[in-house]
């Protein structure tokens, strides 16, 4: 017996008649569509919504563009803010790092106990009027900071209100 599949002529007829099936029309669909015109009122109504959610698109688009660079104009303000507020910190540290110095220098070469007194309530004194200073500073600073980082996102947030105000 062969291992062979032949292909037998009544199998191939079978095919062929399968696939003129799908290409007849089915039934179900094959009814006429009514030529139907469309009153002129509500092809206006559809037209104006049409163009409307192009407006509204087109607002809405513009609004996340300028949002999107009213934030990134915050971000930069802010990052470059900190990079300040960061080296002012440090210049604090710096600060109360040379005075300590200053203090101890002093304080190892007095002779006398009212003296090292006089020594301490003199630098203790110092150090509180420069740290009451630096703090006033930073309290400015921080505060400008804010102000400045928060104004592009307030402009763009007041631009984007009224630009969706009806007119």
């Amino acid at each position: 017996m062969s291992d062979t599949i032949s292909a037998s002529p009544k199998s191939s007829k079978s095919s062929a008649k399968s696939s003129k099936a799908f290409e007849a029309p089915f039934e179900a669909f094959s009814f006429a569509v009514p030529n139907v015109e469309v009153p002129a009122a509500f092809r206006d109504m559809a037209e104006k919504a049409v163009s409307g959610s192009k407006d509204a698109y087109a607002k809405l688009k513009s609004a996340a563009e300028e949002a999107t660079e009213a934030l990134e104009d915050s971000y930069e303000t802010t990052r470059t803010g900190l990079v300040a507020l960061g080296h002012k910190s440090l210049d604090n540290a710096k600060t109360h790092s040379d005075a300590t110095f200053a203090f101890v220098r002093d304080f190892l070469s007095v002779k006398s106990f009212a003296e090292a007194m006089e020594l301490q309530a003199s630098f203790a004194r110092k150090q509180f009027d420069t740290l009451t200073e630096q703090t006033r500073d930073l309290q400015e600073f921080t505060q400008k900071l804010a102000t400045d980082a928060s104004r592009p996102v307030k402009q763009g947030v007041e631009k984007a209100l009224k630009g969706f105000q009806p007119n």
